[in-house]
């Protein structure tokens, strides 16, 4: 009988392990699954708040006509950085670009819907370029804001472009002082003295902080609109007053003072890189027929990327290129092409060229 009450002890010491046993496996596994599904809900609560900072972008902003005749080099160019870039246009007042006006998914509907019609030589073409920064402040992640003609391409590629203008927190602008007499109209004296007159290239390079300070400003801008103007031609004198003596009057071109003077005014010119980025001079030969032979689609692409300094004869400075403290050459954009000349240089690959040309 003790032995059969030991069996019966024992068994039931058995089942009791046993029990306690699945017990505490069953805890094991349910705590696994309780931990596994917070660790699912860590990381899905993660994912939602944690999203990879944007990239800034350049905003490409063109001054156009109407049609872009050179997009689908834009397009190659712009092809697989849809991230890093956004565009606007100002056109003519009406013009659409959609499928029948472009051949770039790039340019579909990018034209401002407030442009006015710019005509050469007055302050609509300043005020053009407040029109597209002001858009182009609207998108928080644009960082520079470089200006292009409707004839103007890249000479390298997207990246070597953009690590190129982003290396720097500097803006591009091209500006010396105008020591020549019949720009400076004595008459802006109140507001701009004339130590703070500058000349330069319109097509430049701004740092958001410069484009706001554009956008921003309405006391140069007036002054420009008033007392900024080219000198009348003959032809028009049938449409406006006979000027009283023609020797007199102050031949200003507004877009090819108003930014550098503006930033002179405000004090900023030690924030600028005092170049532009654009090369649009092509009588460096001082020969008619350089410019004439690039306009036939005989252009050389070195003519332009061999630039590494730039001599400003007005200030005696030379201007010596450098990219990342490294000398560099000088321009990543050029002007006046003809749509065959650039056909030209998107088939010789010329855009991808960009490091082993440096």
């Amino acid at each position: 009988m003790k032995r059969k009450g030991n069996q019966q002890q024992k068994s039931q010491h058995r089942w009791k392990r046993k029990l306690f046993a699945a017990v505490l496996l069953g805890l094991c596994f349910a705590s696994l699954a309780l931990m596994q599904s917070q660790y699912s809900r860590v990381v899905k609560l993660a994912s939602l708040h944690y999203r990879p900072a944007p990239k800034p972008k350049i905003a490409f902003l063109f001054i156009a006509r109407n049609r872009l005749p050179l997009d689908v080099v834009w397009h190659a160019f712009l092809q697989g950085e849809e991230d890093r870039f956004s565009i606007l246009v100002h056109s003519r007042p009406g013009f659409v670009l959609n499928k029948a006006t472009t051949r770039s998914v790039y340019f579909l509907n990018r034209q401002v819907n407030d442009s006015v019609q710019v005509d050469w030589g007055e302050a609509s073409m300043i005020e053009a370029e407040r029109i597209l920064l002001r858009h182009a402040l609207e998108e928080p992640f644009n960082e520079r804001f470089v200006f292009l003609s409707d004839s103007c391409l890249p000479l390298y590629n997207f990246s070597y472009t953009y690590d190129y203008i982003m290396s720097t927190a500097t803006s591009f602008v091209d500006s010396f002082a105008d020591t020549k007499e019949g720009r400076y109209n004595p008459k802006m004296g109140p507001i701009i003295p004339v130590h703070n007159w500058r000349k330069g290239s319109q097509w430049v390079v701004l740092s958001r902080k410069h484009a706001e300070v554009v956008v921003k400003d309405n006391t140069v801008f007036p002054m420009f609109q008033l007392h900024c103007k080219r000198k009348s031609l003959p032809e028009f004198w049938r449409d406006r007053p006979l000027p009283v003596d023609v020797s007199k009057e102050h031949n200003c071109i507004p877009d090819e003072h108003y930014v550098q003077t503006l930033l002179a005014q405000e004090g900023l010119e030690e924030e600028i890189t005092r170049r532009s980025l654009t090369h649009s001079s092509w009588d460096l030969s001082s020969s008619k027929d350089r410019e004439a032979s690039w306009m036939a689609s005989c252009f050389s692409f070195h003519l332009v990327t061999d630039v590494d300094n730039i001599h400003y004869v007005t200030e005696n400075r030379r201007e010596w290129c450098s990219s990342k403290g490294k000398p560099s050459r000088c321009f990543l954009f050029a002007r006046k092409f003809t749509r065959p000349a650039a056909l030209r240089l998107l088939n010789n690959s010329a855009l991808g060229a960009s490091r082993d040309n440096m």
